[in-house]
């Protein structure tokens, strides 16, 4: 469980301390160059848009989507789950998570060969008049993708042991929203 409980204690400092601290600047960026124009009609911030647009966005949304997605509040369709005894909850449970598994892992393929396409071209992104490089914003899209499939996994690995008959332990529950059957 100490593993678990690192991973969980990192997806929540990348989303509690970076996604936060993204929203909070993503505020003040746009605080400061709205005032800017409207009460000295100059641009305090140049390329504020782009800064939100390219940086603060990106890395707000894929520091907070492990932990969103650990927490259940990506759409799942339980309703219809929650109906069945629990032998078939359990195999309905391990067969969405195999596909959904399966379709976050395409995801990562996809995106490991778009970073890796973009870290090797060295692709940049303007800033003001800057060009900034743009591989430490994308790194972060496999990291979030990882970390998803790393909860499924062990999500997974639970269903197939309820499926089976095989006691689950109340700790690996604690961080799914879901009780032992």
């Amino acid at each position: 469980m100490r593993f678990w409980r690192a991973i969980w204690a990192f997806e929540w400092g990348l989303a509690a301390v970076g996604a936060g601290s993204m929203l909070f600047i993503m505020m003040m960026v746009t605080v400061i160059s709205v005032a800017g124009r409207y009460f000295l009609q100059m641009d305090l911030i140049p390329g504020a848009y782009n800064i939100v647009e390219r940086i603060l966005f990106p890395l707000l949304v894929f520091w907070a989507m492990p932990i969103a997605h650990r927490d259940g509040l990506f759409p799942r369709l339980e309703t219809f789950a929650d109906a069945q005894p629990p032998r078939r909850r359990a195999l309905i449970a391990a067969v969405a998570m195999i596909v959904e598994i399966a379709v976050y892992a395409v995801f990562m393929w996809f995106i490991l060969r778009f970073v890796w396409g973009s870290i090797v071209q060295n692709r940049t992104m303007q800033i003001g008049t800057n060009f900034l490089p743009l591989w430490p914003i994308l790194v972060m899209m496999p990291l979030a993708f990882g970390l998803m499939i790393l909860e499924m996994s062990r999500l997974l690995y639970r269903d197939m042991r309820r499926l089976l008959g095989l006691p689950v332990s109340g700790e690996a529950e604690v961080h799914d929203g879901s009780s032992a059957v």
